[in-house]
């Protein structure tokens, strides 16, 4: 087990990292180009939230954005939902990633169980996009229709993305491991007028045959006109390679007309606030929030998070472990806006004995590594040890994404990666397709702590009086718009939906609903999600707090926790663990847990009891159900708590269900 306290001191960047790094050289640019010199990041930071619209100009001219028409103005708003960005403008976003095409450069590295690897050159990437979105168009696909998928993390999952943004056609994606159920409640919310999808997939060396789901999700969709079939599991079985619908069209065959040559292909130029996907929230209860960003937002937001905050150019590679439907597989497609590269990988992360993924980061030459503090933690828990067998050199910046990363996680990193490593943890959301608080190549690193907020958002910790606090835990709030925040929710028609998600709380501020630390030198905390926060004799606790804790005790594989209400004031928190080697939870383990949470935080966040479970409940986006847990706990029937489709591991809720038949009743 690593020894590292939070705080401590990981990594210093040197004066030529910091000097060649894109925040850097941004900074080198406004004193050049501006007349605007920034002694660091913070006071970057500082100009950035002060003169909002002035940043957003100066990196629409950093990054020479096209725009078919000049804006007239960068920022107009009264209030928050309806800001309006770079207004006049006309841009494309497949036309600001394709403008990187050039014959000598790798696009896209494939990996999967199924298929050997892959590379596609920029060539190739620009040329398959200009055949699938001139045959979109032949198929009646305008501006404003929308086009799912229901595809693995492959190349054709990309050309279907580029090739619908290209036309003005909005997208949306889930993955083939989601349930029916689950596809279904997202894309009939949307309307889809083509739908592209997969026979199959492979994980774990388990086969999933889904032409059954693909065609009961066909059948649910009506507005569906055309169905494009990708041939991927049973690609090389002409005996099983069978249509999933009669009218099915093979994805070969619709490429297989004559090349479209760049100077014959037309992007449209889009008003900034044209919608480029939709995206959903979890919808582990009620219909997922099918989120709508907008061209210009993505393309700007990208811009800065991708560049300033993951220091991606013309000669990086970026690798995150993710499906098509997270937020995160928008973001790896999207770093080639940039000019760089991008890892896709289809399959168990715990393929080739846990070393999958460090095998094709080490073949690919991933230079921004990325991945989940869980699955560090795995690596720690078997001692895999990846740098001792691949050659990871490569390998600049590491983003540990998804939940609070631990001290322990980040030195793993060090210890094991590359000891000169910007190891970044990052949090935003879906919401935003972004970060609220990140990185910065030009900042020190400290064990589990988040850098910095990120450029241009203005993010702070409220009080529940809507005083900012410092060194104390309040809300998440950004009191300035974002580009990249919803134009709307799809069939939201009045905003009510999108008001009340973020707006209710401290009306005209973002309240995301992250409980949310600053400390004095800028550094980020995330302590969870307020409404899964434990209240305990009127002190909160996030439960990030308990993970990163208990999670670095050497039993444990996993854990969950929640605080349920009783009656006459009373409440009860108990937390679940796994543990790893077929150990069984005995008095021993359980007081070494107590001991732990004592000793490290207080009384307070001992919980009531400690259960042994067989598995923790996730969602497919690899978040911990915790509120879903907190709802069947209290009482609440588990159709109306939880929706299975919508979960990683659906066999894994069982449990609780029967918990709470069996004990809440006593305990409550």
């Amino acid at each position: 087990m690593t020894l590292v306290k939070e705080g401590d001191l990981l990594w210093t960047p040197s004066e030529a990292f910091k000097r060649s790094s894109n925040v850097g050289k941004f900074m080198q640019w406004l004193a050049a180009e501006k007349g605007l010199v920034m002694r660091d990041y913070d006071q970057l930071w500082q100009w950035s939230v002060d003169h909002i619209d002035h940043f957003w100009a100066a990196l629409w001219e950093y990054y020479e954005v096209i725009s078919h028409k000049p804006y007239q103005k960068v920022l107009d708003y009264t209030t928050m939902p309806t800001a309006q960005w770079f207004t006049g403008s006309e841009v494309n976003f497949t036309e600001h990633i394709l403008r990187h095409e050039r014959a000598d450069k790798i696009a896209l590295y494939a990996y999967s169980e199924i298929d050997p690897p892959r590379q596609i050159s920029w060539q190739t990437l620009s040329a398959q996009v200009r055949v699938m979105a001139t045959q979109l168009r032949a198929m009646g696909i305008k501006p404003g229709d929308r086009v799912a998928a229901y595809l693995p993390n492959v190349p054709e999952a990309v050309i279907a993305f580029f090739a619908s943004a290209s036309i003005g056609a909005v997208f949306s994606s889930c993955s083939p491991d989601f349930g029916v159920k689950s596809v279904i409640d997202r894309f009939r919310q949307t309307n889809p007028k083509v739908l592209f999808c997969c026979d199959g997939y492979r994980f774990g060396d388990k086969d999933f045959d889904r032409r059954a789901e693909a065609r009961a999700i066909v059948e649910a969709l009506p507005s569906v006109e055309n169905v494009i079939q990708l041939s991927y599991l049973f690609n090389h079985n002409a005996a099983e390679d069978t249509l999933i619908v009669a009218n099915a069209l093979r994805w070969d065959a619709v490429m297989d007309i004559p090349p479209v040559s760049a100077d014959s292909f037309h992007f449209e130029h889009l008003a900034f606030n044209h919608p480029l996907w939709i995206v959903y929230s979890s919808g582990t209860t009620g219909l997922p929030k099918p989120i709508v960003h907008s061209h210009g937002g993505i393309i700007v937001e990208f811009l800065k998070l991708l560049g300033f905050h993951m220091n991606q150019g013309p000669e990086s590679t970026m690798f995150f472990y993710t499906t098509t439907g997270w937020i995160m597989w928008n973001i790896v497609a999207g770093a080639l806006i940039n000019g760089g590269s991008a890892v896709l990988y289809d399959g168990s992360p715990a393929a080739e004995n846990g070393e999958i993924l460090w095998k094709l980061a080490a073949e690919s030459g991933t230079t921004f590594f990325g991945a989940s503090p869980t699955y560090i933690s795995m690596m720690e828990k078997q001692d895999i040890k990846p740098a001792k067998h691949y050659d990871l050199s490569s390998i600049e910046g590491v983003l540990l994404g998804g939940s609070p990363a631990t001290p322990a996680a980040m030195a793993w990193c060090y210890k094991n990666i590359n000891k000169e490593l910007w190891v970044t943890s990052q949090s935003g959301g879906t919401d935003v397709a972004s970060a609220f608080v990140g990185a910065s190549p030009t900042l020190p690193v400290y064990a589990g702590e988040i850098q910095a907020r990120c450029l241009a958002v203005d993010v702070k910790a409220l009080d529940d009086n809507g005083l900012s606090i410092i060194n104390e835990v309040g809300e998440l709030v950004v009191c300035q718009p974002m580009p990249s925040m919803p134009i709307y929710f799809w069939n939201d028609n009045d905003n009510s939906r999108y008001i009340s998600s973020y707006f209710d709380k401290f009306p005209g501020l973002w309240c995301h609903g992250d409980y949310f630390q600053i400390n004095n030198r800028g550094g980020c905390y995330i302590q969870g999600r307020s409404d899964s926060t434990l209240n305990r004799y009127g002190v909160r606790i996030g439960t990030a707090e308990i993970y990163r804790s208990v999670e670095q005790i050497e039993e444990i594989d996993d854990s969950i926790i929640v605080n349920v209400n009783l009656d006459r004031g009373e409440f009860f928190m108990p937390l679940f663990v796994t543990l790893n080697n077929h150990r069984m939870l005995d008095q021993t383990l359980k007081h070494k847990i107590c001991q732990v949470l004592r000793h490290e935080y207080s009384p307070r966040h001992v919980p009531d009891q400690i259960i042994q479970v067989a598995a923790i409940p996730y969602t497919l986006t690899n978040k911990k159900m915790e509120v879903p847990v907190r709802k069947i706990l209290s009482g609440v029937d588990e159709d109306k708590a939880a929706n299975r489709d919508a979960m990683a591991n659906p066999e894994a809720l069982t449990f609780f269900v029967e918990y709470a038949k069996n004990n809440m009743l006593d305990i409550g």
